[in-house]
């Protein structure tokens, strides 16, 4: 529980709320503030000058954006395409790698691709910090490399023309948790003031114009939400609700079913996010780019139909996908599963294994790494984590005791990438077991949800629903409030295929109110049970209710199975 003191320091709000933000570490008013003023300096970013007038430099010749295939990237790439228009720049595309043909990031291949175009400059976007042998071949092709990116480095840096990048080794820059988006929104902030002091009009205005795009690729991208990234959510999800985001945003918003007025950063996490990522996850991510691009409403609204098609067919593969990983763990049984598990299925789709190892993270509160065949030598390997055990980390400690067993690797903290020989699985599961076993003696495998505590019955009301709802934007590293209390069950029933939907009372005393559990559908409970649960808006018809989001129930009396 946070001290009354520090509750007191974040000055006179409501003090439930006030008890929220310390718990989750704020220590002052001003971290409330999530104006654009609160912003990291633009200038604080090292080598952004350097980058910035490079880019400048080439304001009338032809240059090349290289995206990545994931929600990051096209939106990195869709605001980088905007402003640099928006700014004067009349020669400029963008390229994105294929997945399934060439891999993740600015490789050789890839850059021989862009050099079909004569470029002359390629500017990455959320890759290309670990792309060592492409910007190799860049220069030899004689193409200037500008790298944005924000993953983690090696021990080398790339011989790029210039490099931005928060996590740069002795980079002081006070938020390295921007996402890809969030570093070339840096960058064309830093373009947009020079241009502007050069005496292009209006030109320092352009990159907030496209918050919107910034907040969804920072939402989805599942970084940490410090309060640099908070005050760049919430400016985009202003846009979003002003009516003032591009057409694409509110297209998916509508074709999923969600209310552009009253979007929040689950709507994008949920909802926007995953139908963009099914494109690159199936097919090609230049679909949700298109959509993110395109100012004509209708072709909008058609990208978005086409999105939900793919992604609905994400999620029959995924169904199935994760059915089989599920079997594979429970047959091996909870006692026998390693600190680090590993699942591959030969027929497994690639584009999909990152959403599996989540779910095997869930079901097994331990890191996951899925696998599925690259080509007839090679697997790629997802990997999904838990808190307090960095999966890059690990990564790079089975490199270092075994350098030749995993061809390539990547990432952050929380999720990486990696390829390696399909003949070699069974030594790197042994070998990533030792060095889980070295650094993380200690991890934490319980699967324990964390809870802000009792939710006072009192303020289980659509009011205070909505006041939570305001209060964010949540997010990883800023976690919506959840709550912990004993409940009795006053009905339940099953709906769609796997959810548990409940009535349920405070034990306290208290006004009766609706719950859902999502794919918990299963025992029958009756009598007494505890919830952990998020307290959320729902609206049905256009009726809006306090509902409970039930993330754990257990029986406490009178259960049936």
């Amino acid at each position: 529980m946070p001290s009354a003191d520090a509750v007191a320091a974040l000055g006179d709000i409501d003090p439930l709320h006030a008890r929220l933000f310390a718990m989750r570490g704020l220590s002052a008013a001003k971290e409330l503030d999530y104006g654009l003023a609160q912003l990291a300096p633009v200038g604080s970013l090292e080598n952004i000058d350097a980058a910035a007038a490079l880019v400048i430099a080439n304001r009338d010749k032809r240059i090349i954006v290289i995206g990545d295939f994931d929600v990051d990237g096209a939106t990195s790439t869709a605001l980088v395409l905007r402003c640099l228009r928006a700014f004067g720049f009349t020669d400029v595309d963008y390229l994105v790698p294929n997945r399934f043909e060439f891999g993740y990031g600015l490789s050789p291949e890839i850059v021989r691709v862009a050099a079909e175009r004569s470029p002359d400059l390629l500017i990455t976007v959320d890759n290309g910090i670990a792309n060592l042998s492409g910007v190799q071949q860049a220069n030899e092709l004689g193409i200037p490399v500008l790298i944005t990116d924000h993953h983690l480095p090696g021990d080398s840096l790339p011989d790029a023309a210039a490099i931005i990048n928060p996590n740069l080794p002795d980079s002081e820059f006070p938020s390295r948790y921007l996402a890809g988006v969030g570093v070339a929104f840096y960058l064309m902030a830093r373009i947009g003031r020079m241009l502007e002091e050069q005496g292009v009009g209006g030109a320092a205005k352009v990159p907030a114009k496209y918050l919107d795009l910034v907040a969804l690729g920072t939402v989805a991208d599942v970084v940490p939400l410090d309060h640099n990234n908070r005050v760049l959510v919430q400016q985009g999800l202003l846009r979003i609700r002003a009516g003032h985001s591009v057409p694409g945003i509110q297209a998916i918003l509508k074709q999923s079913g969600r209310q552009t007025a009253r979007c929040v950063s689950t709507d994008l996490g949920f909802a926007v996010g995953p139908r963009i990522n099914a494109a690159g996850r199936l097919e090609d991510i230049s679909v949700g780019i298109e959509c993110l691009l395109t100012d004509d409403h209708d072709a909008a609204m058609e990208y978005a139909q086409l999105l939900d098609r793919i992604n609905s067919e994400r999620r029959d593969i995924e169904a199935t996908m994760r059915d089989q990983a599920f079997n594979y763990v429970d047959a091996l049984g909870a006692q026998r599963w390693p600190a680090c598990v590993c699942v591959y299925d030969p027929e497994w789709h690639q584009g999909i294994v990152g959403l599996i190892a989540a779910r095997v993270r869930e079901r097994c509160h331990r890191p996951v790494i899925a696998f599925a065949r690259e080509d007839d030598e090679h697997l790629k390997g997802s990997a999904r984590s838990i808190q307090g055990v960095h999966i890059r980390d690990l990564l790079e400690a089975v490199h270092t005791v075994a350098p030749d067993l995993i061809v390539k690797f990547g990432g952050h903290a929380m999720a990486a990438g990696l390829t390696l020989a399909e003949d070699r699985l069974e030594e790197f599961k042994t070998v990533a077991a030792e060095q889980m076993a070295r650094l993380y003696p200690n991890a934490d495998f319980s699967g324990a949800i964390v809870t802000d505590g009792p939710l006072p019955g009192d303020a289980i009301n659509l009011g205070f629903a909505r006041s939570l709802r305001d209060a964010g934007p949540w997010g990883s590293g800023f976690p919506e409030p959840m709550w912990s209390g004993d409940f009795s069950v006053v009905e339940q029933r099953v709906v769609g295929e796997n959810h548990l939907k409940l009535r349920v009372r405070p034990a306290g005393g208290g006004p009766v109110v609706d719950a859902i559990a999502f794919n918990q559908a299963g025992p029958s409970y009756r009598g007494t049970v505890q919830l952990a649960f998020r307290l959320d808006v729902n609206e049905y018809r256009g009726i809006e209710s306090a509902q409970l989001v039930v993330e754990q129930i257990a029986a406490l009396s009178a259960a049936s199975a």
